[in-house]
């Protein structure tokens, strides 16, 4: 009999990692038939886009999903997926986790810090020690299922023989996921974010097996989240075989024209990140400043690729920041915005919409400026010189909130916006391996940063040899096969 799974696609970097892949073309040559649950908003533009035969598109009934997570026993359902989120083994680095900890301090009242924090202090101190917490952990979030079941209809009308997640549970996509087990039915983490395993940390769901970009996230996933070994494949990142295969890369000419930029000029460009921790505007503006005077040992212009955040409501702070940015394009001549695209629904502007823009950007910047943003990676394979750049606004997010109105201080005993120095992050798990790698540079005031750029702007191949070396340990296979690999893994499950 045809054999069918279920691949929930959530947010747009699945979206690129199952369908603008090998991924879903090869199981689907191999005679699978694939039921992919995504927003239901978008679910008539991937119909129209994604004609594969065998291919069927359903809403992943998310609205339904967030109402459950926040109306029946919210608190209960908060307080586990925070422990989840932060209760990861000691024998991982814990940084990334320890900083949620922090933010969930700092963002909320006293009232809720004095009603939470000591239990959940004692109970992250033995999620971090004990492996049978962390799976007991697992079994308390699983009793929290949609009744009636959201997806029941679903697993009647096409009854798989494996769920995929974009994730280990460690979004709505949980509630599949725990309803996959009642079903009894296979379930398969897909990881497809670089600092996933070291950052969400343990299952939101009963789980059996994982696919993983390389040999150190496996290590995460095993020793952070206690996986069975025997369990996770290392099948590379499929959403970067476009990349080594320059499938979305314009040529020069035509990106240039794109966005109007002067051929005769260098181009450096800056992929805002890490917005919700800390202003990028510092950087933004050091850059713009830097490529407007004679600082730099060619003639420069600065390409900005906003940050998706920049497009939320709310907090204000990140529309305001995106507004500066705008500014400083109509102040300076060679300074340059590019926003990235939105599909809609929940994906928003993580939509994976532009890979063309973001290949083509990363080939033909001569130096690309970020926050240890996953783009030193991606960067990386297209093999061009990278500085992650650390100026900050001292006191952060709550410096610029208290200058947008007026001056006015955060009062004690309101709950702030948390901040965290863009210099003490250099120790989460991705961004220390990238510093251990010496596949880039790091600038922490305006001098640095004008050095680091200027002495690859001299030197193009400076680092490469450690560029390459970061990208293989990384992300494993290099050739473009990951999305076959990846599937043949998942036909492999499907087969025992």
């Amino acid at each position: 009999m045809t054999k069918r799974i279920f691949i929930s696609a959530d947010h747009g970097m699945a979206i690129i990692y199952f369908l603008q892949s090998d991924v879903v073309p090869t199981l689907l040559d191999a005679g699978i038939e694939v039921i992919l649950l995504t927003d239901d908003e978008i679910v008539p533009q991937l119909k129209s886009r994604f004609t594969y035969h065998g291919l069927t598109i359903e809403g992943l009934r998310l609205k339904q999903a967030n109402d459950y997570a926040n109306k029946f026993k919210p608190r209960q359902q908060w307080l586990l997926a925070f422990l989840r989120r932060v209760g990861g083994s000691w024998r991982i680095n814990t940084e990334a986790m320890d900083s949620h900890i922090w933010e969930v301090w700092v963002e909320n009242s006293w009232k809720f810090r004095l009603a939470i924090w000591i239990p959940a202090a004692l109970a992250i101190l033995i999620l971090r020690t004990f492996s049978f917490a962390r799976k007991f952990l697992v079994r308390m979030q699983n009793r929290f299922i949609p009744r009636p079941n959201l997806y029941s209809d679903l697993f009647e009308k096409y009854k798989p023989d494996l769920v995929i997640a974009s994730t280990a549970g460690w979004r709505l996509d949980r509630y599949l996921l725990r309803e996959a087990n009642l079903h009894h039915v296979p379930t398969m983490a897909a990881i497809v974010g670089w600092d996933n395993p070291s950052s969400y940390s343990i299952r939101g769901a009963t789980m059996d097996y994982a696919t993983c970009w390389s040999q150190l996230q496996k290590d995460e996933l095993v020793y952070g989240s206690d996986w069975n070994p025997k369990r996770v494949n290392i099948g590379g990142i499929p959403s970067y075989d476009g990349y080594f295969r320059k499938e979305w890369q314009l040529s020069k000419d035509d990106y240039f024209k794109l966005h109007g930029l002067d051929s005769n000029r260098k181009l450096i460009s800056y992929a805002c990140s890490f917005v919700h921790f800390a202003p990028n505007f510092p950087n933004v503006e050091a850059l713009a400043k830097l490529v407007s005077s004679d600082a730099l040992v060619e003639p420069s212009q600065l390409l900005i690729r906003l940050h998706p955040s920049h497009f939320q409501d709310k907090p204000k702070i990140f529309a305001d920041e995106r507004e500066k940015i705008f500014a400083l394009e109509k102040q300076y001549p060679n300074v340059h915005v590019v926003k990235p695209v939105a599909l809609g629904g929940s994906l928003g502007y993580y939509s994976g919409e532009d890979m063309d823009e973001k290949s083509s950007m990363m080939a033909h910047s001569d130096v690309l400026v970020t926050v240890y943003s996953t783009m030193v990676v991606e960067t990386a394979v297209h093999d061009t010189p990278i500085v992650a750049a650390v100026i900050e606004v001292p006191g952060g997010w709550n410096t610029v909130r208290a200058a947008s109105s007026g001056g006015t201080p955060v009062r004690d005993g309101e709950p702030k916006k948390y901040s965290l120095s863009l210099k003490k992050i250099g120790n989460w798990p991705t961004h220390k391996r990238f510093r251990d790698a010496k596949a880039g540079r790091v600038a922490e005031n305006v001098d640095q940063l004008r050095d680091a750029i200027n002495l690859y702007l001299k030197n193009p191949a400076l680092d490469a040899e450690q560029r390459r070396k970061f990208v293989e340990d990384e992300i494993t296979f290099t050739d473009g096969t990951s999305g076959k690999r990846t599937a043949e893994y998942i036909l492999k499950i499907l087969n025992t």
